[in-house]
């Protein structure tokens, strides 16, 4: 069975991308077709990057970066929920991502993302940075509104055409996750 790791990419004081990353993962898990795991963040306080060798070289020095490889390598694929900041991702996320770079490889995202227009903006920026890390981003999404899938654009309350969405979005991820698993299994020598 697939792990999926759903990231929360927000670390703000009273962010909203808590309630949603909560409905994506009370939804991925009532479905009982992958193990979901929810990697808020907030657990892996990661200073702006501090390694002194290249992440695609896979020689950590810091302890938070081999917590946080070890925790990203455990998955198939994630879904990464995103706020909308400025025309693109927190800087956290960013960040977290840009940490690692093999443990990313050969696996599936989909994203959720939040903000003034849904958020769709931190997404283009995220596949951009997802195909660098030779992730397969799915193309189905789910974008919430601040003005109709947030009441006082603080408490979540998304439109009954999200959980399709999700749904689409989890079908995709999770089949994309198993697909892939041919290519992070070791290479073999033949004898």
């Amino acid at each position: 069975m697939a792990r999926i790791g759903i990231i929360l990419g927000s670390t703000r004081p009273n962010r909203n991308g808590e309630q949603v990353a909560s409905w994506v993962h009370q939804n991925a898990t009532e479905r009982g077709d992958a193990e979901y795991e929810l990697v808020d963040l907030r657990d892996y306080p990661l200073p702006h990057l501090d390694e002194p060798i290249p992440p695609s070289m896979g020689q950590y020095q810091n302890d938070h970066t081999k917590s946080w490889a070890a925790k990203i390598a455990s998955f198939d694929g994630f879904v990464i929920v995103t706020p909308e900041y400025n025309h693109g991702t927190s800087g956290v996320l960013k960040n977290a991502i840009d940490y690692l770079f093999a443990e990313w490889n050969n696996k599936a995202v989909g994203f959720v993302s939040y903000g003034v227009v849904g958020g769709a903006r931190a997404v283009e920026h995220l596949r951009l940075v997802a195909g660098e890390l030779k992730m397969a981003d799915v193309r189905q999404q789910v974008t919430l509104a601040l003005n109709t899938d947030f009441e006082n654009y603080s408490v979540f309350k998304p439109g009954s055409y999200q959980l399709p969405q999700l749904n689409n979005l989890l079908d995709e991820v999770v089949a994309w996750s198993s697909a892939l698993s041919v290519l992070r299994q070791p290479a073999t020598v033949a004898a």
